[in-house]
């Protein structure tokens, strides 16, 4: 009875079997309920900072009304609301449970997340902070890295209109180990970019104006933005003036407005205009700068080849280096004009076609070889410095800044040129007569020899006098040059040059380096000026004549014998006379 007592005791401290299934499952909710778990939770409370949440267990947890914001939206809570927490701690310090809101969001968004990368959908973020390389974007709970280069289609310096503003980003890459998400919001923009370019594309037409913006600055031209199309704008078509590169009128970001001048359907590229919609200058340049009428403008541009004038308008011309001056030759344009010089010119041609009129700044000025040439006549003397020194004679400074040319074969009777040349030096006052004046040329030859007595009605000038065009004389080779040879003609001390192409009739003949000095060839006198003391000698002009006269005297190369024949028979008829 006692045993049945003592049973009975035990069993009454039992629970019932409702009791006992309600303990069980009591149970599992507390397995589920360890640290790093997400549970739902009700909120019992809303503070001005805080957030009490009970899920269950014996103490309540309290969360930071921050991590109930999301994406920057405030938070819209009420007690009796169901929340999903994380458990960070089943029990602090003080015995109480630590929840996390911001990382149960997190765990949400990274599965939202996962699929939407796998389904390329765009996602809702908002730009809150800035890394190395880049920006933080929230993800509404998961922190998203945006690199610099997937801000936009076109690098931004300032992203604070961008910061703190709901907008859509790609998911591009996610590693959950390592926490790492990598969003893109350029990609949106190439791709709404392109929807729009193909519709814009549609109903592009030549002659259509659009507005733009210089998007990038090239050597060739400038790329324009017409909102998400681009055009080239070739640096051509600008302006109606000439200009170096598009930087001289354009800069990256200016609003310009464009018309459309080409558009290739197949490659749909689009060539863009600005000056066609200005009014076209060189329409009646012709009228309004006829040749031969003189202009003022501005130096514009410098080049080794000559220098631009700017006469208004858009209008430029060219005036060649060899137009700038009619004494100072070869000079680089640099050392005559500068930027900016206002000048006047003289039209010498225009191009209307090609948009291009030569000009002249020398013709605005008298010409000095004009000048000398109605002061002065052949035969005069004159008076000057020797200006420069060169391999084949020397140029004496004349009036208005004009040289005239000692040649050396007109230094001397007696001694060869070379040699005579070297009795002279820059610097040196020198007298000379006049022997041609070429106003076309720009050319004065002037003789220092024909002023001694033998050239002006001694010995020479009366050997001269006995000498005909025509005639045949003996000569010796004083020197050999590159470009011909000098001889003494006959038994005179006048000397000669027989240029190359006078050295034989035959072409392959025409050597200077086959004679050598003190050789004795035989020329024909071609010009004779007696009161110049000069005489010109060909040997190919004799070698014609020869030629000529050995067909007329031993018959026609029409007869079968060979041109060698006739010669050879001449010859034989020669060394019997």
């Amino acid at each position: 009875m006692a045993y049945a007592n003592a049973l009975e005791a035990q069993t009454s401290d039992f629970t019932t079997g409702e009791d006992f299934a309600q303990l069980f499952e009591d149970s599992i909710k507390n397995d589920k309920l360890a640290e790093g778990s997400l549970v739902k939770g009700v909120i019992v409370s809303v503070d001005d900072d805080a957030v009490t949440v009970d899920v269950g267990l014996k103490s309540e947890g309290r969360i930071s009304l921050k991590e109930f914001s999301q994406l920057g939206d405030e938070p819209n809570l009420s007690v009796g609301d169901e929340v999903e927490v994380f458990i960070e701690r089943m029990e602090n310090r003080q015995g109480e449970i630590v929840l996390s809101r911001e990382k149960a969001l997190r765990e949400q968004a990274w599965e939202r997340l996962e699929k939407d990368m796998k389904t390329q959908k765009q996602v809702d973020g908002i730009i809150f902070g800035q890394v190395k390389g880049g920006f933080t974007v929230d993800l509404g709970g998961a922190v998203a890295f945006l690199p610099g280069s997937q801000v936009d289609v076109r690098p931004i310096k300032d992203i604070s209109s961008l910061a703190n503003v709901k907008q859509k980003f790609l998911v591009l890459k996610m590693d959950k180990k390592r926490g790492n998400i990598i969003v893109s919001r350029r990609a949106i923009l190439e791709e709404s970019r392109a929807e729009a370019r193909e519709e814009m594309l549609k109903g592009v037409k030549v002659n259509d104006i659009m507005d733009g913006t210089v998007k990038n600055l090239t050597n060739y031209g400038a790329f324009i933005d017409l909102g998400g199309l681009d055009g080239l704008l070739h640096v051509t078509d600008i302006s109606w003036k000439r200009i170096s590169h598009p930087s001289e009128v354009l800069k990256l970001g200016q609003h310009v407005k464009v018309q459309v001048i080409k558009f290739d359907d197949e490659t749909k590229r689009i060539s863009l205009g600005m000056k066609q919609l200005e009014e076209n200058p060189w329409q009646d340049v012709a009228a309004k700068f006829p040749v031969g009428a003189r202009a003022k403008g501005k130096v514009s541009n410098i080049a080794d080849y000559g220098v631009f004038i700017d006469l208004g308008d858009g209008v430029e011309g060219l005036v060649h280096v060899s137009e700038l001056s009619w004494v100072k030759k070869n000079q680089n344009p640099n050392k005559l004009v500068k930027l900016g010089d206002e000048v006047q010119v003289q039209v010498l041609e225009i191009d209307s076609e090609k948009r291009r009129i030569s000009l002249g700044m020398k013709q605005c000025e008298e010409n000095p070889w004009s000048q000398f040439a109605n002061s002065h006549k052949e035969g005069d003397i004159i008076e000057g410095e020797i200006k420069n020194v060169s391999d084949f004679g020397f140029f004496v400074g004349l009036q208005g800044g004009i040289d005239g040319l000692v040649h050396y074969s007109d230094l001397s009777w007696d001694k060869p040129g070379e040699e005579a040349l070297k009795d002279y030096k820059k610097g040196d006052q020198v007298k000379a007569i006049i022997l041609s004046i070429d106003i076309e040329k720009e050319r004065i030859g002037l003789g220092v020899k024909q002023l001694s007595g033998e050239g002006t009605g001694g010995v020479v000038n009366e050997q001269l006098n006995n000498m005909s065009k025509g005639s045949t004389v003996t000569c010796t080779i004083t020197a050999v040059e590159k470009d011909g040879i000098e001889v003494t003609v006959g038994e005179t001390p006048i000397r000669s040059f027989i240029k190359r192409n006078d050295l034989s009739k035959d072409r392959s003949e025409q050597r200077p380096d086959r004679f050598a000095v003190g050789d004795r060839v035989d020329a024909e006198v071609t010009a004779v000026n007696a009161k110049k003391g000069q005489i010109s000698v060909s040997i190919k002009a004799l070698e014609v004549k020869e030629h000529k006269r050995a067909i007329e005297e031993y018959g026609s190369t029409d007869s079968g014998a060979s041109l060698g024949d006739i010669l050879g028979k001449a010859l034989e008829q020669k060394g019997k006379k």
